[in-house]
């Protein structure tokens, strides 16, 4: 048992790439709300628990600090008397405990509660030298677990060159086998530097009054409201209301996070309690816990965890000490870089923030509602995906097909569907089955909820809120409006004029007449498509911007497709995998020359999609939106160096080119650096465990980019849109019946 070595010499490269400064390096001479006017504290909860196994030797070494941040240990005792970092006093919930001890499973009384499981005071430490860590939150990746050794208390302060903080839990458990968890902590206070003890036992932290340094900073770590403590018999709760008392045997207190904000059972924030001001008032530090960037944060965050800890730092009313986390790293972002800036600057300049369909984080796509909060948030463009309605009328719609985007599964269109296998393999109603007036007063819309599945729903409050629009209700709100431009996609142009006898490309460019865009311009028009067929027909009708979809993951273009692009587009938009390659959500160590390459033939390169969810970025990016943009906008090195984000979130991406540590050069922080591609996955130490090798990319050619020009619009029958296949007489009849409602435009 002990720290591995083996463990340090795969780490070297990331800690040289990871090595966490300080936030004071970015921001000094600040002052803030805290109680010393200090920046807040950042405390590493068992290292960067939120990647790696909680109280590794990687977790700590990843996590390492200057003075500003500390190291949490909880501390358990075992047979012998020997302290150990453990998240949890069941063993068998963080370790290969029961694989090594199968019959080790004992039930005993934790503070009064009957607790069965593997607990460390039956093994004396030599024991323990082959137990391994796992996860202790199944979520996370298991790619780390059984790899690392525990890691005793003396390692830890000895050799992890960071401020240590102990927290000791169940003192009374102990000293029902002759351990004394009060002379351990004393014995190792006067070796070692410790920081901070905290504990949520109000005996044990009298005890130690007076008989530690005066350096060493002694914290109340207060529980859930209704929980009991133990020495006193009062709930948690009611000791809130008396915080003159805890001064008399404590510097500070640590509170979850919702003593602070709390949040509605629908999970909505509520308005801030009074707490920090009252620890304040008291002369207490306080310390928030519970913060972790990869569980649900409140509906009010939009998935961001950066904006969290802003909240709670950053507020203009208050400011917390210090902020416990499983990802040390977003948090030394939030005070190092994004403290104090002004949210309401205008900033067209590079990376450009491209909304896609809206805020569509926030509200349901391509609504009026979606738009509007874009715009608040700072998009420097907002995007309309163009489809058509059975009366020939444009409109900003996600999807062709009503079923992904509207609520007309549970309407009195929904036996309309049919199969249209150049669109989709499954049934839908398509735009063109409904006309507008069909679409406004009978459906609603439906917010999308891309990892709905694992339960991270999108702002469930308003998940069929807001109006549909029409190109020309779109193109109407966003002239006059503080943007430098409007994004339109137009997919399926070669399908409407075919089967369906519209031209897309003419109603768009009339669209833009008729709403005056030709006449000014303080906004560019901006024409996505996948098809160059379509860019093509635009760039012979109109001046516009022209960008051009790659809708593959590519590593590079061959240079007689870039000199194809050149003929018909202004731009590229390419995908994220395609600047960072990955396996199995971990980077790989191949850096694709993709992005230069279009660049370098005059193509701005913008890139697609940005989601908060920490479900869509690879564990390299820390399950943090942010972390991830400033990786894409990175210019040099390991950064993507791209030239615009479209985002679902574009009050993130925003915020971000409002940071103070942009354009630092040599002296930006080590936490606003790219991380080393392919440099998590060295840390694998199980071969087997390493995800699969994946095979080349392509390189994309000029077969990919060229295709013959667009038909002329031809009017057809309804037989020709819909493909059914009945496989039995009731089928048929089904399908004549829809066929007979379904018209088209000019039909």
């Amino acid at each position: 048992m002990g720290r591995s070595g083996h463990a340090c010499s795969v780490l070297g490269s990331l800690l040289l790439l990871l090595l966490l400064l300080g936030p004071a390096a970015a921001q000094k001479g600040s002052t803030w709300k805290t109680l010393s006017g200090d920046a807040p504290a950042v405390i590493a909860k068992g290292g960067f628990s939120g990647l790696f196994p909680d109280s590794s030797d990687p977790a700590y070494s990843f996590a390492v600090s200057n003075q500003d941040s500390a190291q949490w240990c909880d501390v358990r005792l075992t047979k012998d008397g020997v302290g150990i970092c453990l998240p949890d006093i069941k063993m068998d919930n963080c370790t290969t405990i029961s694989d090594l001890f199968p019959k080790g499973k004992k039930t005993y009384r934790v503070n009064g509660v009957s607790t069965t499981g593997w607990f460390s005071v039956d093994y004396n430490s030599i024991d323990l030298t082959n137990v391994t860590l796992l996860r202790a939150i199944l979520s996370r990746t298991n790619r780390f677990d059984g790899s690392f050794t525990l890691v005793q208390v003396e390692v830890a302060l000895s050799q992890y060159k960071a401020p240590a903080w102990l927290n000791v839990q169940h003192d009374s458990f102990y000293s029902q086998f002759n351990l004394s968890m009060r002379s351990y902590i004393l014995s190792m206070s006067k070796q070692y530097t410790v920081d901070y003890i905290s504990s949520p036992e109000v005996s044990f932290l009298k005890s130690l009054v007076g008989r530690v340094g005066r350096k060493t900073k002694l914290v109340f770590r207060f529980l859930d409201e209704g929980l009991v403590e133990p020495s006193t018999n009062q709930t948690y709760g009611s000791m809130l209301k008396n915080l003159s008392s805890v001064k008399t045997f404590a510097s500070g207190i640590l509170v979850p996070k919702h003593y602070i904000w709390p949040v509605t059972a629908d999970n909505y924030l509520q308005p801030s309690t009074s707490v920090v001001d009252d620890a304040h008032k008291a002369g207490l530090e306080i310390y928030a816990a519970d913060f972790a960037n990869d569980f649900a944060l409140s509906y009010n965050y939009s998935y961001d965890p950066l904006a969290e800890y802003l909240r709670f730092i950053d507020n203009g009313a208050f400011c917390v000490d210090g902020l416990l986390t499983d990802f040390p790293i977003t948090p030394l972002e939030a005070i190092g870089c994004f403290s104090n800036l002004n949210n309401t600057k205008a900033d067209h300049g590079a990376p450009l923030v491209i909304s896609h369909n809206g805020a569509s984080g926030d509200y349901p796509d391509c609504t009026d509602l979606a738009y509007q909060k874009a715009v608040v948030d700072g998009a420097d463009v907002i995007d309309c995906d163009v489809q058509v309605t059975k009366d020939g009328i444009p409109i900003c719609m996600s999807s062709i097909d009503l079923m992904d985007v509207t609520t007309v599964a549970s309407s009195q269109f929904a036996s309309q569907a049919g199969v249209i296998s150049d669109i989709k393999a499954v049934a839908g109603v398509y735009t063109f089955n409904l006309t507008w007036e069909d679409i406004a007063n009978n459906l609603k819309p439906m917010i999308s909820n891309p990892f709905g599945q694992i339960g991270l729903s999108r702002n469930p409050r308003n998940r069929n809120a807001g109006k549909f629009m029409r190109l020309s209700d779109f193109l109407a709100f966003a002239k006059g409006k503080d943007l430098s431009g409007i994004m339109i996609t137009v997919e399926h142009a070669s399908f409407m004029a075919e089967k369906l006898g519209f031209g897309v490309v003419d109603a768009v460019i009339k669209a833009v007449d008729d709403s005056g865009y030709s006449k000014q311009s303080a906004q560019k028009v901006m024409i996505q498509s996948t098809n160059s067929s379509t860019l093509v027909k635009f760039k012979q009708l109109a001046k516009y911007n022209l960008v051009y979809k790659i809708d593959e993951v590519v590593k590079d273009a061959a240079p007689s497709s870039l000199a194809d692009m050149k003929k018909f587009a202004d731009a590229a938009s390419v995908s994220i995998k395609s600047v960072y390659p990955e396996s199995s959500n971990f980077l790989i160590n191949q850096t694709n020359p993709l992005v230069k390459s279009l660049q370098s033939a005059g193509l701005p390169v913008y890139v697609y999609l940005l989601r908060n969810e920490f479900f869509s970025q690879p564990y390299d990016f820390f399950s943090d939106a942010t972390s991830q943009i400033n990786a894409l906008v990175h210019k040099g090195g390991e950064g993507g160096g791209v030239d615009g984000l479209i985002t679902d979130f574009p009050g993130t991406a925003h915020r971000y080119k409002l940071n103070s540590c942009r354009n630092m050069g040599d002296k930006t922080p080590y936490y606003m650096l790219p991380p080393q591609r392919g440099g998590l996955v060295g840390v694998i130490q199980d071969k087997a465990a390493l995800p699969p090798a994946m095979a080349p990319e392509p390189v994309l050619t000029v077969s990919d980019v060229a295709e013959p020009p667009l038909p002329p619009e031809q009017e057809q029958e309804p037989s020709l849109v819909f493909d059914f296949q009945p496989r039995h007489p009731e089928d048929a009849l089904a399908a004549f019946s829809v066929l007979s409602r379904s018209k088209i435009p000019g039909s």
